[in-house]
């Protein structure tokens, strides 16, 4: 697909750009309606592909939970292996659509491989997150940043009062998640590992207050957010903070969502999952 295309839609997705301008202009690059609406369908995580997870198995456990946050209570979805042994435990941090069915099938995942998950929804301080993904994007410019950011919190001391949970916390979170995985490190100073998939970057003068482990996935083509990456980086190595960053060369913004056919790359994907659970089996356990 057209580069252009996919920087379009990502300034539409991240950006003040109403969906009649995304549409028109979208329209002028394809060269007509038609050839819009098919790229768009590329490009837009599809829900219902996401909804054909495989079964959860009989290994796992799910449930809905909820605990305080500031000033209203927050839910999320809960994942954890079958069985008394104590565990790890991980915040899940969705997009910036809300907790999808992808970032429930991300979930999951990390259950699968050994640990307490849980899928915090921000956007049930707003009655939930909805199906349709431009209202998510919408809800998500509503939420009061500062008590977001408690809530997930909130959501971390919660793990760690599980009766399942060895006590130590990490997170994972993309694009818009990314942003606050990299928030919560500086944060928390309980966290043992943090994960930002193509997140933005915190101020250089919060760094020196991170404890936790930090690994960074960034795409090659997301200028938008690559930008940040040096001065991140920069301030990393000045506070003498553990953290491995890794450019994955050619792919593009949300390259780890399999429901957007036009950005996810199969390679570079599995690579930096195989990479977070490494990071995840030497700090949790």
């Amino acid at each position: 697909m057209d580069q252009r295309i996919i920087n379009l839609f990502d300034e539409y997705t991240h950006r003040p750009l109403s969906r009649k301008e995304f549409l028109d202009r979208l329209a002028a690059l394809t060269g007509g309606a038609a050839l819009a609406a098919a790229a768009l369908a590329m490009l837009e995580p599809g829900y219902a592909r996401a909804a054909t997870i495989a079964p959860l198995g009989d290994d796992l456990l799910e449930e809905t939970v909820t605990w305080p946050g500031d000033g209203a209570t927050v839910s999320g979805y809960l994942v954890r292996p079958k069985g008394r042994k104590k565990r790890g435990a991980v915040v899940v941090i969705h997009e910036n659509r809300g907790l999808t069915p992808h970032i429930k099938d991300v979930t999951q995942r990390v259950a699968r491989a050994g640990y307490l998950a849980l899928g915090v929804d921000a956007l049930s301080v707003l009655g939930g997150t909805p199906a349709d993904e431009d209202k998510g994007r919408e809800l998500i410019g509503q939420l009061d940043g500062p008590k977001n950011l408690n809530n997930y919190l909130a959501a971390l001391n919660y793990l760690r009062a599980r009766p399942e949970c060895n006590g130590r916390t990490g997170c994972v979170g993309f694009c818009w998640g990314g942003g606050l995985a990299n928030q919560l490190a500086v944060h928390d100073p309980l966290l043992n590992a943090a994960v930002a998939y193509y997140g933005q970057q915190p101020k250089a003068e919060d760094v020196p207050q991170i404890k936790a482990a930090l690994m960074l996935h960034y795409a090659g083509l997301d200028q938008r957010i690559d930008a940040g990456i040096p001065a991140y980086e920069t301030a990393l190595k000045a506070a003498h903070i553990p953290y491995e960053l890794f450019i994955y060369e050619g792919v593009n913004h949300a390259f780890n969502n399999d429901t957007s056919p036009a950005r996810y790359n199969a390679e570079a994907a599995k690579l930096a999952w195989e990479r977070t659970l490494r990071l995840f089996k030497e700090k949790l356990g």
